[in-house]
């Protein structure tokens, strides 16, 4: 039992150290480093500017506030759905910071991420259906040449990849969908999208009222 143990720890081993080679190999934790570099930027730029606009030229809480009562919940929420269905239209930083205005902003945020993640399920079965129609598949393959390449290399990473960080995850559900990864993958992989609304939502509360 005990040797069955310690060969199984050590497959773990080697699995990890063979990923390891191949993500190094083909560039994988560079493209995460840009584009974390990429993303750091603009979240201490998003907080930012939020704060020195609702300081100098408009008080945010007040627009937040018109906001809420102008649209109701349902209408908000439904917009969101829909950009996070098509290729994430509206940041969703404005939706996060609508939370904040509501009632129950807790609530509302894990709404806004159930949605979210949500859309981009719906986004990979968008991506496989448009494979059977030859026009969208071939003006697709040409638009999203670079996404379905880095798709094809490192799978459900990439998912997880698109779920953190501040670039559309249906984009990435999407070209998962057009290269048929397996469906399970990117529901476990997309499941960190929760934690990127945790996050997003930590930094924006402290600059809205």
């Amino acid at each position: 039992m005990l040797k069955l143990r310690r060969k199984r720890i050590k497959s773990k081993k080697q699995k990890a150290k063979l990923m390891h080679s191949y993500y190094v190999r083909t560039g994988f934790y560079l493209f995460v480093w840009k584009n974390l570099k990429k993303a750091f930027l603009p979240i201490i730029g998003i907080v930012l500017a939020i704060f020195l606009f609702n300081k100098y030229v408009y008080n945010i809480n007040d627009g937040l506030h018109h906001f809420t009562e102008t649209f109701s919940r349902l209408t908000i929420l439904i917009a969101f759905f829909v950009s996070e269905t098509l290729l994430g239209l509206i940041p969703p930083e404005i939706f996060i910071a609508w939370s904040k205005k509501t009632g129950d902003p807790i609530l509302n945020l894990a709404l806004l991420a159930t949605l979210s993640y949500s859309g981009g399920l719906i986004s990979y079965f968008l991506g496989k259906a448009a494979l059977k129609i030859i026009a969208i598949k071939k003006y697709l393959e040409v638009k999203m040449a670079e996404n379905l390449k880095n798709t094809r290399k490192w799978g459900g990473i990439l998912v997880l990849v698109g779920a953190v960080l501040p670039l559309p995850f249906s984009i990435a559900c999407f070209a998962a969908g057009m290269i048929k990864y397996p469906f399970k993958s990117v529901i476990l992989f997309g499941l960190f999208r929760f934690a990127r609304f945790a996050i997003y939502a930590w930094a924006i509360f402290k600059v809205v009222d």
